[in-house]
């Protein structure tokens, strides 16, 4: 199994970087949250869409906002309001996975936003949210921030960390919890 992992990586990583020259360098800055306003899910509580003319760049980001208010807050204080692990899964951080986090699948937790890869993934950090916590940005720190994310995910698709669940090992988690609470 280990030699088909490590045959099919090499394929991976071969057929990626030949990918590397479709890459448009003079290309707009991508969009984080997929357009909405990262000030909103402090205000509102939810996404909010922002609009075009409204925006800020931060971090090769680029950031829309619902109006001017939130605008402003965000650029006096943008570590605040920017989505923790670049806008990557909190959950898929456990495993050293970069996974895009989903505008809609997030939690506020100790004032800073954190993305989802599905409302699921957000409930099995949930879980264990405090050791998930130390574990994402323990493996963000020490493997993801700073590589090249297609590569980052090859390497742990491959070599796998030593407290790696499946998903469906977290569901089955999950289902067993829930369970439990309703016998409660």
């Amino acid at each position: 199994m280990n030699v088909w992992r490590a045959g099919l990586g090499a394929c991976a990583a071969l057929l990626l970087s030949s990918c590397a020259w479709f890459v448009n360098p003079e290309a707009e800055r991508e969009v984080m949250l997929k357009g909405h306003d990262p000030v909103g899910y402090f205000t509102v509580g939810l996404p909010m869409p922002g609009r075009a003319e409204l925006k800020a760049e931060h971090g090769g980001m680029s950031y829309r906002f619902a109006n001017e208010t939130n605008r402003r807050l965000f650029i006096t204080s943008p570590e605040r309001y920017a989505p923790q692990f670049g806008g990557l899964c909190a959950n898929g951080m456990v495993y050293a996975l970069p996974t895009t986090g989903e505008s809609d699948a997030f939690k506020i937790i100790d004032g800073r936003l954190y993305l989802f890869a599905s409302r699921r993934a957000r409930q099995y950090f949930e879980m264990e949210q405090e050791r998930n916590l130390r574990l994402a940005w323990h493996y963000w720190d020490a493997e993801v921030r700073d590589s090249t994310l297609w590569w980052q995910s090859l390497k742990r698709q491959v070599f796998r960390v030593p407290h790696y669940r499946t998903t469906a090992e977290l569901g089955s988690e999950l289902e067993r919890r829930a369970a439990a609470r309703k016998t409660d």
